[in-house]
């Protein structure tokens, strides 16, 4: 009857070939291999006709091409009455694609299988390295990694990378890896592991497309020597908010750490607007702890957890760019904000209408009303100009601003006045959006300028043996205009 034999031919060795491969090759009449550039193919028994897939390298443009054309030439060769032998390297079930493809498709066409397992190339490399797998080892495929922007690895564990197979991929590898482990980073190139050929050589991240690969080649990635990972931090925090934690961190509540997030969050600004790195560095993990205990804080009450935030971010992410994750096409940056503002008005309108037909939403909602006013100003002047609110002229806008600022100085009593001013500074943010600045950030340049000035004005007066309340007017202008740090 028709059937599928997959047969692990193990890591190279003809001595690591199970007897169970063995006995099962030896029977067949015929034994097609995915590839025959493997060390144990000149050993195979004498009896059974040898085919191999090896044209198909050539002829693909993908190996994704390959695979899907042997499973199948497979799959073909398996519904005949006499069935198929397929061998390939290492695990049947161990980094190749074509044995998932192949058992996927069987079972839909109701085609038995069986599969004789082999020695994977992952014991013997772990005998090469001296690692315990169960050391939370991760292993991976190189063509995975090299897929993406960012290695998907926690950093604070080994990480076995399997097929590098060629200076071309071990150095887009290496661009990838090095988004998360440095230039220097302790790694290990393993090759034939488990052959007499085997070699093993340890060197820096940077390194690794130095040396030339063969199919057989794995590269190992140390972990981190220090404290890298997420989910790390997490673990971190859950600690801190058990019975065995803090005291202190057990009684916070969502309500009580609002103002840690502000303060953090103005922090992290303070950092940028001094361009500096290292304190940039310590308070966006400052920020990120605040991020992490809410999260867990919702997670005890069973609100949600740091998965379904991470999940709610990335879908929209991938929501509002249809131009990177869709078919949407775009000229510029002025297309992408025109798009994501037309989806984000779609995504109101489907919550308006998931809550209640009658709920009206604004242009203006989800803009945060507890934003700092000038920031807030700006957002809402920026909304507005994205619908076509923003058909004044810039010289127009400049009067307005003379306009408002005149209005305030002739206003009185103290009620109309702070009106007035209100209406002073919402023209100045919306005129600075307008210019694409934002009025929030020179404001805080300016309040540093000020502060660095002021500063000058009292060192010197000190140094002159003066104290700030004794100065008298054309004194204090003198020391003002000394400490102007702008000439």
């Amino acid at each position: 009857m028709p059937h599928i034999t997959i047969v692990g031919l193990g890591p190279g060795a003809f001595e690591q070939l199970t007897q169970e491969a063995l006995a099962t090759l030896s029977q067949a009449s015929a034994v097609w291999l995915r590839t025959a550039r493997h060390p144990v193919v000149s050993h195979l028994p004498a009896g059974p006709a040898i085919h191999s897939f090896d044209s198909l390298y050539e002829e693909a443009r993908t190996f994704d091409e390959v695979y899907a054309t042997i499973a199948q030439r497979v799959l073909a060769l398996g519904a005949r009455p006499e069935g198929v032998v397929y061998a390939v390297p290492g695990h049947p079930l161990v980094g190749e694609s074509t044995v998932t493809q192949i058992l996927k498709a069987a079972r839909e066409a109701g085609i038995p299988t069986r599969v004789v397992p082999g020695l994977s190339f992952i014991e013997p490399t772990l005998t090469a390295l001296g690692l315990d797998a169960l050391d939370g080892l991760q292993i991976v495929d190189a063509l995975d990694v090299v897929g993406s922007y960012y290695p998907m690895l926690n950093p604070d564990r080994p990480t076995l990378i399997a097929q590098v197979y060629s200076r071309s991929v071990a150095s887009d590898l290496k661009l990838v890896l090095m988004n998360m482990y440095p230039d220097e980073h302790q790694t290990a190139l393993v090759d034939a592991a488990g052959t007499a050929a085997e070699t093993v050589v340890w060197g820096p991240l940077y390194e690794i497309d130095h040396r030339d690969h063969t199919p057989l080649t794995s590269l190992y990635v140390a972990p981190l020597p220090y404290i890298g990972g997420f989910e790390h931090l997490l673990e971190t925090v859950a600690h801190l908010r058990s019975p065995e934690g803090c005291p202190w961190d057990r009684e916070q509540t969502h309500a009580s750490l609002r103002e840690n997030l502000l303060e953090e969050a103005y922090e992290v600004l303070e950092a940028l607007d001094r361009e500096d790195d290292d304190a940039l560095c310590e308070e966006l993990g400052d920020l990120l702890l605040q991020v992490a205990l809410h999260a867990q804080i919702a997670g005890e009450e069973g609100a949600f957890r740091m998965a379904d935030v991470i999940a709610h971010i990335d879908a929209k992410l991938k929501r509002r760019h249809p131009h990177v994750w869709g078919e949407v096409q775009v000229a510029g940056a002025h297309d992408v904000v025109v798009n994501w503002e037309a989806i984000k008005r779609e995504e109101r309108e489907h919550k308006a209408h998931a809550s209640s037909a009658d709920t009206f939403r604004s242009l203006l909602d989800g803009v945060p009303k507890t934003l700092p006013a000038l920031a807030q100003a700006r957002a809402y002047s920026s909304r507005a100009a994205r619908v076509g609110l923003d058909m004044v002229e810039i010289t127009a806008a400049v009067a307005h601003i003379q306009q408002t600022v005149e209005a305030f100085l002739r206003a009185h009593p103290a009620e109309a006045r702070s009106l007035a001013l209100g209406e002073a500074l919402f023209a100045i943010a919306q005129c600075a959006d307008r210019l694409e600045l934002d009025p929030e950030a020179a404001l805080r340049e300016a309040n540093m300028r000020f502060a660095r000035r002021m500063r000058r004005v009292e060192q010197t007066a000190h140094a002159q043996g003066l104290t700030l309340t004794s100065l008298d007017a054309a004194e204090w202008l003198r020391l003002w205009r000394e400490a102007d740090d702008s000439k």
